[in-house]
């Protein structure tokens, strides 16, 4: 009687029963995410990224902006030492080349800008409402004239 104990605990080990159950893994289908869980979160991320893009986007145009403004004016701080040094601003056939060029007394500008376009900034001699010159970009469009981010950005406005 002894010895068929343990042969039938082997027996129960080979077959179990819900009582006597080897430890179990995790079943296939425990693994990982579901299809659905994968596609809420993607949906998610979705959402997220469309927020984001249109808070962001306007606000890289008005920056483009905002720096043609800044380097006009940076622009005009070299014509006007370029002015004290030389007795004259630059002409048109000088431009604006005339602020990076070597003088006695040193280039007014390290370097010449172009507008966030990629287009060089424009000088005219003598501008527009009495002015002496104008600096300006032709905006984003590269047209005379526009609205909004294409609106020409001048020195005299």
């Amino acid at each position: 009687m002894f010895a068929a104990l343990p042969l039938f605990r082997a027996i129960r080990l080979i077959r179990p029963s819900g009582l006597h159950r080897l430890p179990a893994t995790r079943r296939p289908s425990e693994a990982g995410f579901t299809l659905v869980e994968l596609l809420v979160v993607l949906a998610i991320i979705g959402l997220l990224t469309t927020v984001v893009v249109i808070n962001v986007l306007p606000m890289q145009s008005r920056a483009q902006v905002q720096k043609a403004q800044a380097d006009i004016a940076l622009i005009e701080q070299g014509l006007e030492f370029w002015r004290i040094d030389m007795g004259r601003y630059p002409s048109s056939e000088e431009g604006l080349a005339a602020l990076v060029a070597p003088t006695a007394l040193g280039a007014k500008l390290k370097s010449l800008p172009n507008d966030p376009w990629g287009r060089p900034y424009r000088y005219q001699v003598p501008g527009e409402n009495n002015r002496p010159y104008v600096v300006f970009s032709l905006g984003a469009d590269g047209e005379p004239g526009g609205e909004g981010e294409n609106a020409d950005l001048r020195s005299d406005r």
